[in-house]
């Protein structure tokens, strides 16, 4: 009796061991994972106070009251999502996630608002030196940005933590060979591969998808036919239109741009809608 108490009392031991150090062990990859989220967290503040600031700079440089007023309102519509941020705590990831969302579409905004005032002035050398200014400053934020970034990469080796992208996305211009290409006059067709994530929470069945393909100085490349869609308030022309059935599961889709106007050098920037929100983008080169 004493020697199967004996036993009974060492395997209880040797079972609570084994439970002090997976709880030890899960309690060390918390820390480590929410510390990723802090550095992740703090990256995205300065982007967003960023951004803020080059509203203010764009509108100084301009006198064009209707525009002055949407400056405004995407600005305060940036701080707004900042002050979301900053109440956020780090270990709320689905709201992390929403704001770096929200992150990505600021940004493409306010890329299309430079591009725009860029345009309108290009004559004017002194509105040229103020967008100096505002180069220098995008450049500071950025420097800034990029050794949060090497902090947060080393967070990342420790807990191996993969971000998962809503779409990856690639786009290749091509010759009539199918074959890539990167010169303007043997440029065919633009090849446009993106992969739906899987998600399980999305609703299935027919979507739309609207590819938008902007040239370099900003335009976005059209058809005769071309159409729109609604994009946060605003309606935004699209490039291509193309219906999918989605079940939920990782999905592959191709669609093509048959090249038919003139094309010059340039970088050339290609974003992915679906639902109304921008779910990827990429870019490629022409020359």
């Amino acid at each position: 009796m004493k020697k199967s108490t004996a036993i009974i009392l060492a395997i209880m031991g040797a079972i609570t061991a084994v439970m002090v150090i997976l709880f030890i062990r899960k309690s060390a990859e918390n820390r480590d994972m929410i510390q990723l989220f802090e550095i992740e967290k703090e990256e995205m503040e300065n982007e967003y106070s960023s951004f803020a600031v080059q509203y203010d700079e764009l509108q100084v440089q301009i006198s064009n009251d209707s525009l002055v007023r949407q400056l405004e309102k995407e600005k305060l519509r940036t701080q707004q999502l900042l002050e979301e941020l900053r109440q956020t705590k780090a270990s709320n990831t689905a709201e992390i996630t929403r704001l770096k969302k929200e992150l990505a579409t600021v940004r493409a905004v306010l890329r299309t608002y430079i591009v725009q005032i860029d345009s309108l002035n290009q004559v004017n050398q002194q509105l040229a030196s103020e967008n100096v200014k505002v180069r220098e400053q995008y450049h500071e934020a950025t420097r800034t940005i990029s050794v949060l970034t090497e902090a947060k990469e080393k967070a990342e080796e420790q807990v191996q933590l993969a971000s998962q992208l809503d779409a990856v996305v690639m786009a290749t211009p091509c010759n009539k060979r199918d074959r890539e290409e990167h010169k303007t006059k043997n440029v065919a067709k633009f090849v446009i591969n993106f992969t739906i994530a899987k998600n399980i929470t999305t609703k299935t069945g027919e979507k739309t998808v609207y590819i938008q393909i902007l040239k370099p100085d900003g335009e976005v490349l059209l058809k005769e036919d071309y159409g729109s869609f609604e994009y946060e308030n605003t309606s935004l022309f699209y490039s291509i239109r193309k219906y999918i059935e989605y079940n939920g599961e990782q999905q592959n889709v191709t669609a093509y741009w048959p090249v038919e106007e003139f094309l010059y050098p340039g970088t050339y920037l290609v974003f992915i809608f679906v639902d109304g929100v921008m779910i990827g983008n990429t870019e490629f080169q022409l020359n």
